[in-house]
């Protein structure tokens, strides 16, 4: 009760001094659902729009709510990042521009009815989503002092996005799915790129092996590095415009025959909270995880002549994707082979990052009986903190309420939580004052820790997992994210007691010193960016493969 108290006499000067009289009024055309962003910025170039960010050289922005309106005010009362408030900003000369990120009411298979911004093909970002709306930048004498009224109006459209060329080596899939689209009550897709190994066309009846890497959405082949047949200007091949140097080598080895020929998919999974879906069933963001493996996989398997069968899959990715890989390999334990999970999002919800969602009581503040210390959320790898919880969470409250930012904080919470009464995900930490819920904690923990899942299940799960799992994270990750790798390598260690069940037989790579993500070194078999992801992981895929590939299993015919 001391600390809510203590927060909330925080709170109270927020709410005293928001006097500011100063009014800017956003408006547009039509009658829209939506969430209006308000940027503040010092400079014009780039575009006041596409100058938000958690770090140290983010702008101002300010956020509001329309609902089937035309205009809204942002004031003095509206809450704003990095200032709270427009009482916070210096009076002066600035570049002031404004987005309608548009939203659109879902009917979802629950009952629910729940407005969010659909991806568009951008990655779920607000700035440049096609459909949204938004204004020419406009310079202003700002005056929090005064009650002037600033009017903005909305007058352009971002348009929507060119579809990718498919290349010889690189296609382009996209099907309607059919679990999706009923949990969500209107059509939903689902998509990858896949990379074909070199001499695809010239083997006609050869069968693959199919590595499924796991990340972010990427509007172009990323599998770590890219893949690029641009050689970087200035050398590695002749010139060029630009490319890629690492995409580059990758090109040059693929297309050389150097590496083995297997398939590559690069998982495309955007949906209304998120630029991917976690790879999951989700009570709020749907069956992402039966959609996956029941549909898309077994499509693109039969499409191009994947081998189909659980010993010729693996799984690989970082950060998000390095979370996706473990979820996918522990939930799906017979359909994949083997998961190579780099500088996962907290795989302990114990360690989410320096919080400990089970035994803290917020998120915000580590408390004492005198005292309430920030908890920070960013680091650099010699220990500067750039961020801290409280900021990071009010960064995405601003961009949207009821969890719909788009967001990293905003995407666990959707994914991992309940659905609320109000049919948006229920919250796991009041988002103005840090204070956890700790029943939709242990939601969490029963249904999303892959820890705890591993530990609660090891009789049956274990044998299913033995040999499959390989970590690597670095030491000074930049978002605390070694503290659940550490927890998680000192169960499966323990696994070496009979009594627990099988050891889990696989093994974890530290990096001294290094942040988000861990790249590893030479001597070292895991990574996750720079030079040779693929080049190091692929040989080490294919040898594990072939050591477990059942009996009469065809190891051959795609070594060619």
């Amino acid at each position: 009760m001391r600390l809510l108290a203590s927060l909330l006499l925080l709170a109270a000067p927020f709410a005293a001094h928001a006097k500011s009289p100063l009014r800017f009024q956003v408006s547009w055309a039509n009658p829209m659902d939506g969430r209006v962003v308000l940027v503040i910025s010092t400079t014009g170039t780039p575009e006041p729009r596409f100058s938000i960010s958690e770090g140290l050289n983010t702008q101002q922005m300010f956020g509001a709510d329309a609902e089937g309106a035309r205009s809204v005010s942002i004031d003095g009362s509206t809450l704003g990042y990095p200032r709270r408030s427009l009482d916070e900003v210096p009076a002066g000369e600035y570049y002031v521009q404004a987005v309608l990120n548009v939203y659109e009411t879902f009917h979802r298979a629950d009952g629910h009815a729940v407005k969010l911004p659909m991806d568009q093909g951008e990655g779920q970002h607000w700035a440049r989503k096609p459909g949204n709306l938004y204004s020419q930048p406009v310079k202003v004498k700002i005056d929090p002092a005064s009650a002037d009224v600033v009017k903005i109006e909305l007058t352009k459209t971002v348009p929507p996005i060119e579809p990718q060329a498919d290349t010889k080596y690189i296609k382009h899939v996209r099907i309607q799915s059919k679990l999706l689209s009923e949990f969500w009550g209107r059509a939903m897709y689902l998509g990858a790129i896949v990379l074909l190994p070199d001499g695809f066309d010239e083997h006609p009846n050869t069968h693959y092996p199919v590595l499924y890497y796991q990340g972010h959405f990427s509007p172009s082949f990323n599998a770590g590095v890219g893949f690029t047949t641009e050689p970087p200007a200035g050398g590695g091949g002749g010139g060029g415009r630009g490319g890629n140097q690492n995409g580059y080598r990758f090109y040059q080895d693929w297309s050389s025959g150097r590496l083995p020929h297997m398939l590559i998919v690069d998982t495309q999974d955007a949906n209304p909270y998120y630029d991917d879906s976690y790879a999951v069933n989700s009570a709020n963001v749907g069956p992402y995880g039966d959609a996956l493996t029941q549909e898309l996989y077994p499509y693109i398997e039969k499409q191009y002549r994947g081998i189909g069968e659980p010993w010729a899959r693996s799984l690989y990715g970082g950060s998000t994707g390095g979370w996706r890989v473990l979820a996918l390999q522990v939930f799906y334990p017979d359909y994949f082979n083997g998961a190579w999970v780099a500088c996962p999002d907290p795989i302990d919800f114990s360690a989410y990052s320096l919080v400990n969602l089970y035994l803290d009581k917020n998120a915000f503040y580590a408390a004492s009986t005198w005292k309430e210390v920030p908890i920070p959320m960013e680091r650099t790898a010699d220990g500067k903190v750039l961020s801290v919880m409280e900021d990071a969470v009010r960064f995405e409250l601003v961009l949207g309420t009821k969890g719909r930012s788009g967001e990293q904080f905003d995407i666990w919470q959707a994914v991992y939580s309940p659905v609320g009464e109000d049919g948006y995900p229920k919250l796991i930490l009041d988002p103005r004052t840090g204070v956890i819920d700790h029943q939709v904690a242990e939601f969490w923990k029963e249904h999303y820790d892959l820890n705890h899942i591993m530990q609660r299940d090891w009789k049956t799960l274990g044998p299913k997992l033995v040999g499959k799992l390989h970590f690597a994270v670095g030491e000074a990750d930049s978002y605390y994210l070694d503290r659940a790798v550490r927890l998680t390598e000192k169960f499966l260690e323990s696994t070496k007691d009979l009594a627990k069940g099988p050891y889990y037989a696989g093994d974890f790579d530290y990096g001294p010193g290094m942040p988000h993500c861990y790249t590893g070194n030479p001597h070292v078999p895991m990574i996750v960016s720079g030079p040779t992801i693929n080049q190091r992981l692929m040989p080490l895929m294919m040898d594990h493969m072939i050591s477990t590939a059942p009996a009469g299993a065809d190891t051959r015919s795609w070594r060619y």
